[in-house]
């Protein structure tokens, strides 16, 4: 089965609040015969997008191709949250990499959020973009540990755009029973995602770039120059990119082994009017330290919008809503019978780390995916590192590359139970509060 179209109709965005609030233009044309390129891009996300739009400022012959829309993917469903630093926290990377690789990796996080609000003002995106996130514990000893990464952050990253947040505090800033502490990073920010990835595509376009939707990529003959194979055409490029993320199937029989497809879903409830202060009193959005995270923010017409549930499979649950509404309402219990306007599921992929995995796969072929729920701004990055990378300039995308993101263990036929079955468990821990 295909994951590309598991659970959506060929060349349609799903039916989210997202595309329901977004300028949806008409589609671009599918590529036709074949052409040339510096580079060749599979996949329109932030990644591939951002990979375009760098090099065709710098001059390079781009194409994209993308198998339905640009955006359709996690790009453009996600919980639209751009967290600081990487997907890791800083204290498991110190004694994964080291102090000085660590602290490197810090940097290189704070170059994603830079970028990424850099984009947005200079091409003009208008998505809601907005400052703010805040990390929950459901325990005392989760608050805890929270309030004290906030600490050593400012200590030693001397980073003084996070504070922590006693019970009083985060009760104020978020009026849930669930929660006991956490912090807020002013320094992180959340914003409309599919509305900043089409901002993306077009910005690549003007740059120069060309976009081909609804351009399937069958196939890719490795050489000197590589000829990447669609349904009704071909290109035949210098360089490749590798920009599928959870949708890159067996194009490239590596990359599975160490990055795997998982679902992940998000409810937009009803306008909430004055009922929104109940769920935040500052329009920040919000992450807890469950294993399988809920986030969460108002939209900018007070929707609550709300993610949680995560499935291992091909195919996406009946009834999202459902499937949401249960830890929605556990966060909410006065939301128990609120209406729920759209419900959608998308597909991100993770890592064994949770670290993205950027790798070479050959002379002229890069990747990079893996992000685990960081994607936002470490998809973008990853973008310009890879561009950065094809003119010369290493240094950024080899550091990320040097980060260890092991096989699966039971190869790809087995990585989907395994996971569920430790997932289940980490779920019972989140449920019993252990």
């Amino acid at each position: 089965m295909n994951l590309l179209y598991s659970n959506d109709q060929s060349g349609q965005y799903p039916d989210s609040w997202y595309a329901a609030t977004a300028d949806i233009k008409a589609p671009r044309t599918a590529l036709k015969g074949q052409e040339t390129a510096d580079v060749c891009v599979i996949g329109a996300g932030y990644t591939g997008l951002s990979a375009a739009l760098h090099m065709a400022e710098a001059g390079l012959k781009v194409i994209v191709l993308e198998a339905h829309r640009a955006g359709f993917g996690a790009s453009g469903r996600n919980g639209g949250q751009l967290g600081s630093g990487q997907r890791q926290d800083q204290r498991k990377l110190e004694k994964m990499m080291g102090p000085d690789h660590a602290r490197h990796l810090w940097d290189l996080g704070e170059d994603a959020k830079a970028l990424v609000k850099s984009l947005i003002a200079q091409h003009q995106i208008d998505c809601y973009l907005k400052p703010g996130v805040a990390w929950t514990g459901s325990t005392q000893a989760e608050a805890e540990e929270l309030q004290s990464y906030a600490r050593h952050l400012q200590t030693d990253y001397g980073y003084d755009q996070i504070h922590p947040l006693n019970a009083e505090e985060c009760h104020a800033m978020c009026p849930s029973p669930d929660y006991v502490g956490g912090l807020i990073d002013r320094g992180a920010a959340h914003l409309h995602p599919l509305r900043f990835a089409l901002g993306l595509a077009d910005a690549a376009e003007r740059a120069g770039a060309v976009l081909h939707e609804q351009s399937q990529v069958l196939d890719i003959e490795r050489g000197a120059k590589v000829t990447v194979q669609t349904v009704d055409g071909s290109v035949v490029a210098d360089h490749v990119v590798l920009a599928g993320n959870g949708y890159l199937g067996k194009l490239d029989h590596r990359v599975p082994k160490r990055v795997m497809p998982i679902n992940n879903f998000i409810v937009a409830t009803e306008p909430l009017g004055d009922d929104a202060a109940r769920v935040l009193t500052e329009d920040v959005a919000v992450a807890d330290s469950k294993f399988v995270v809920n986030y969460f923010r108002l939209s900018h017409d007070n929707r609550l919008l709300f993610g949680g549930g995560e499935s291992y499979g091909y195919r996406f649950p009946r009834n999202i809503a459902a499937v949401v509404r249960k830890p929605m309402t556990k966060v909410y219990p006065h939301l128990r019978d609120v209406r729920i306007d759209y419900a959608w599921g998308g597909t991100l992929a993770i890592t064994m780390t949770r670290m993205p995995n950027l790798a070479r796969l050959d002379r002229n072929i890069l990747t990079a995916s893996g992000y685990s729920g960081h994607g936002l701004g470490t998809a973008v990055h990853a973008g310009q590192l890879m561009a950065l990378a094809i003119e010369g300039q290493a240094a950024g995308f080899d550091a990320m590359a040097a980060v260890p993101t092991p096989r699966f263990p039971g190869g790809t036929a087995f990585r989907s139970p395994l996971l569920a079955l430790a997932m289940t468990w980490f779920s019972l821990r989140d449920r019993l509060g252990v």
